[in-house]
């Protein structure tokens, strides 16, 4: 006989249908609080430990440090233009030198000995060309005398002739000699154009060949002269009137060709060399004014030259000094200064800190209304200089931020301050 089955009541469908609905929950709950506690990451950190700047109204002073080396404005470097023994030095580092003054004495045996023998032979060639010339000089008497002595001959044999045709018409002198003369008067009328003919080639040529034989010599005697200043070079003498800034030497080393002995700072003045911030290339210009602080007096400087290529995150620029230039300035000193590049102006402001350099004024943290905590917050910065940096957005006066380094804090979102 039949019977109706009754079910427990955790299997009836509406309680798995609940039991489901609730296990759903629970599991939308966990997952959001999961997420929820993954989602902001957040560290704590003694409020000591921070330094907190407020956003305040106030006047921007648009400029930038200067950290500025003092360098000369020309620099002379000497080297060695031959190598050799140092034998005495003439002058130390520091000392002023004239034009022409002699600093430093060398010795080369060898270079002596190949002076000496360039010399012999510059010599033998200059000797030979000097025959040559000499050679053509007479070759051009020696014609000019056979042409003067044909001329004369003729003349002396057409008077001859006319008083051997006279006697000979009177039968006072046999015709043999009448004809011998004229004979000798033929020849010497035959060769008279020959021998014209033959100067004046040779004296084409010899006109031809006389300025390269000049040229020859003059060049020669040039090389003459550049061998003797080879000997000269071993006596090393300053090329203008200045200061000796540097020179290593030591008497009895060797010292090759081409080798820096020394540098000399001529007396044409100095100017400012600054490492400047690659933020601020866009900015700086030549002409742009300057202040630098240089014993307790503040000097006018401008900007004579931009370097563009960056290296270490810094770019280098020039400056020549405004009026009269400070005495007693020394190569290499530093020197603080401001370089102006904008008027000042009023703007909304924060003072600079180390955060700058890990978020690039991207972003910050701002403090809460209560000071208990710090919020990541997207902002937007504009100009900048070694204390302040203007705000352009997404920060209102009154805001205070934490502006002291962010190292371990780039991928936090939350500080909780501790006190």
């Amino acid at each position: 006989m039949d019977r109706p089955i009754v079910l427990p009541w955790w299997r009836k469908r509406r309680s798995v249908q609940l039991a489901a609905a609730a296990a759903l929950v629970v599991l939308a709950t966990s997952t959001l609080v999961l997420f929820s506690a993954t989602t902001e990451r957040r560290v704590r950190i003694p409020i000591a430990n921070v330094t907190i700047a407020p956003v305040a109204r106030g006047v921007f002073h648009d400029f930038v440090p200067l950290h500025a080396e003092v360098q000369a404005l020309n620099t002379i470097y000497l080297d060695a233009l031959e190598g050799g023994r140092v034998e005495r030095i003439l002058a130390q580092a520091g000392d002023y030198v004239k034009q022409g003054q002699p600093l430093v004495e060398l010795s080369n045996t060898e270079l002596e000995l190949d002076v000496l023998d360039r010399e012999a032979r510059i010599i033998e060639s200059i000797t030979q060309l000097q025959s040559y010339e000499t050679q053509l000089e007479q070759n051009r008497v020696t014609n000019e005398r056979a042409l003067a002595l044909i001329r004369y001959n003729v003349v002396r044999l057409n008077r001859s002739l006319a008083r051997r045709k006279m006697l000979v018409a009177r039968s006072l002198e046999p015709v043999e000699t009448r004809d011998a003369v004229q004979d000798e008067l033929s020849y010497d009328l035959a060769i008279l154009p020959v021998q014209q003919e033959g100067n004046a080639k040779q004296e084409t040529l010899r006109v031809r060949q006389l300025p390269e034989i000049e040229s020859q010599l003059a060049k020669l005697q040039q090389d003459l002269k550049i061998t003797h200043s080879k000997l000269d070079n071993l006596t090393v003498r300053a090329p203008v009137l200045g200061r000796l800034t540097s020179m290593d030497l030591k008497v009895g080393e060797n010292r090759n060709r081409g080798e820096r002995f020394a540098e000399i700072t001529p007396d044409t003045g100095y100017k400012l060399t600054a490492s400047v911030d690659e933020y601020y290339l866009p900015r700086v210009r030549d002409g742009q004014l300057a202040e630098v602080e240089i014993a307790d007096h503040t000097y006018e400087a401008k900007v004579t030259r931009i370097y563009p290529q960056v290296k270490d995150g810094v770019f280098a620029v020039d400056l020549a000094f405004e009026g009269a230039e400070p005495e007693g300035l020394i190569p290499g000193e530093t020197v603080q200064g401001r370089l102006s590049v904008g008027a000042d102006q009023p703007a909304l402001t924060l003072p600079a800190g180390a955060f700058l350099e890990r978020t690039g004024g991207r972003w910050a943290f701002v403090l809460d209304s209560d000071g208990r905590g710090a919020q990541r917050r997207a902002i937007e910065l504009g100009r900048r200089n070694a204390d302040q940096v203007e705000v352009l957005g997404k920060l209102t006066a009154g805001n205070r931020v934490i502006i002291s380094d962010y190292s371990g804090l780039e991928h936090i979102d939350r500080i909780d301050l501790e006190r």
